[in-house]
């Protein structure tokens, strides 16, 4: 695997893959990276012939007050997992780099992006859009491969992908749980073993009012105060806890077809989310 740090070097790389016939996938990530990251390598080797990874922990999606100063940077260890996974190329720019002069151009999704984290983090949907605007107009990859767990930001660069006519594919990755179910998550390096118990009612509690509907519940809005009251007899501070359109992530309605359920939870200090997979109502 060949480490870069200009957005030349990709470039330069690319136009040779692309001289071969070669397609090429994006792992856009923000590095401290474990086995959630891998199964996006994973998929993409799958799906492309070169794999792109970018470490690049993005400013810009950071609000005051939270985390970026301390967010963990592994390079080192990122390069050395991402060797052992047949990557082909790691992307890990500085700020300078991605930003190199005052920014007066951003990227923002209205609407997907202004609700559950876009409401609690504002600008956040903002960062993340012009960042991985310019990581696609850089690598122009055939695919670009985004987690699951992080579902609000999946359905907002899609919606972007589609409005600004990339021609990329965003590819959805199902989230990776440890044995126990706690989804996988480079905040969970903040968390003690006692703290990833307590967190693990977040996964259950998601659980539980999925198969609250499976077995008929429509009344989201008291499942969803119920789910937060369970939450926070657990200790955690409930951010939201919500049902939504699969699609536009707009609040669920009784005839809505696709629904997923949502939540962000601090545990201490941590802010942790997570979400469950789609659900086809019989309506």
């Amino acid at each position: 695997m060949k480490t870069v740090h200009t957005i030349q070097d990709v470039r330069n790389q690319v136009r040779q893959w692309r001289q071969e016939s070669l397609t090429v996938g994006l792992v856009p990530t923000m590095g401290n990276l474990h086995a959630g990251h891998m199964s996006l390598v994973k998929t993409a080797k799958q799906h492309s012939d070169k794999v792109v990874v970018s470490v690049f922990v993005n400013p810009t999606q950071f609000g005051p007050n939270e985390d970026f100063d301390t967010y963990p940077r592994t390079l080192e260890q990122d390069a050395d997992l991402l060797t052992q996974h047949d990557a082909d190329l790691l992307f890990a720019p500085s700020v300078a780099e991605m930003y190199p002069q005052e920014t007066f151009t951003w990227v923002d999704v209205e609407h997907l992006g202004d609700r559950l984290c876009g409401a609690k983090r504002p600008g956040h949907f903002r960062g993340v859009t012009t960042v991985v605007s310019k990581l696609l107009h850089i690598a122009m990859p055939d695919h670009a491969y985004f987690g699951e767990k992080d579902y609000q930001q999946l359905a907002v660069l899609r919606r972007m992908v589609e409005d600004q006519l990339f021609a990329t594919a965003v590819i959805g990755v199902p989230t990776e749980r440890d044995a126990s179910g706690l989804a996988l998550s480079s905040r969970n390096g903040y968390l003690s073993e006692a703290d990833k118990e307590q967190a693990l009612t977040i996964y259950r509690t998601l659980t539980q009012a999925r198969q609250a509907i499976e077995a008929g519940e429509r009344d989201y809005a008291e499942l969803c105060q119920q789910s937060t009251e369970r939450l926070e007899q657990a200790g955690l501070t409930v951010d939201y806890f919500e049902i939504v359109d699969a699609n536009t992530l707009a609040p669920a309605q009784k005839n809505t077809a696709a629904l997923r359920i949502l939540t962000a939870a601090f545990l201490g200090t941590t802010r942790l989310i997570d979400n469950v997979g789609t659900i086809f109502v019989d309506i």
